[in-house]
């Protein structure tokens, strides 16, 4: 039996949720799935040419199907788009349907490990740095609100990561639990 239901990955480009998703799914047993990947399967299309034609909004629409979609398989580990969480309706069915870890690095982190990649289209400007500085205002705040756990990634390996993740869902489930049953004794 599954230990888990669902685990989603929330977290700016650069931490690694696709990476330690793919450990994680493995250490517990889950099957993995990338929202971008899959938006990039079933369009045919890679994410910066939907940038390129259909502009962030166009991109954003297709994000929250395909957000609704992966979020009714059970037994998986989702790595989500930084973005994802911009959406309410994203928010909600991540935080209804699964454990949402959020993963975050330092803006310098971040900046290291998003330098070279021409497939993150925000990060398309002269400053990077100081659109990642911009970003991480706005969704901050969403990614701590949606988060079952946090956890930092600067500097560690996907497995070491994994691990803590496994380590802090297994004392969120054991809280849960004890919560209920002391629920259940006062009824």
């Amino acid at each position: 039996m599954k230990k888990y239901k669902n685990v989603f990955l929330v977290g700016p480009m650069g931490v690694g949720k696709t990476t330690i998703g793919r450990v994680l799914a493995e250490q517990l047993g889950l099957e993995f799935f990338d929202s971008d990947r899959e938006i990039e399967a079933s369009t045919g299309a890679d994410i910066p040419w939907i940038f390129d034609v259909e502009g962030e909004s166009g991109f954003r629409a297709r994000e929250v199907k395909m957000i609704d979609e992966l979020t009714r398989k059970k037994h998986i580990v989702l790595a989500t788009g930084g973005g994802a969480v911009l959406d309410p309706k994203n928010r909600k069915r991540l935080a209804k349907r699964g454990q949402v870890v959020y993963l975050r690095a330092s803006i310098r982190q971040q900046v290291e490990r998003t330098s070279r990649d021409k497939n993150r289209p925000l990060l398309q400007t002269a400053n990077p740095e100081k659109k990642i500085r911009e970003l991480m205002k706005i969704r901050d705040p969403l990614y701590k609100d949606v988060a079952d756990v946090i956890v930092d990634t600067n500097r560690r390996n996907p497995r070491s990561v994994s691990q803590d993740i496994c380590k802090q869902l297994e004392a969120l489930q054991k809280a849960v639990q004890e919560k209920d049953q002391a629920d259940r004794a006062q009824a």
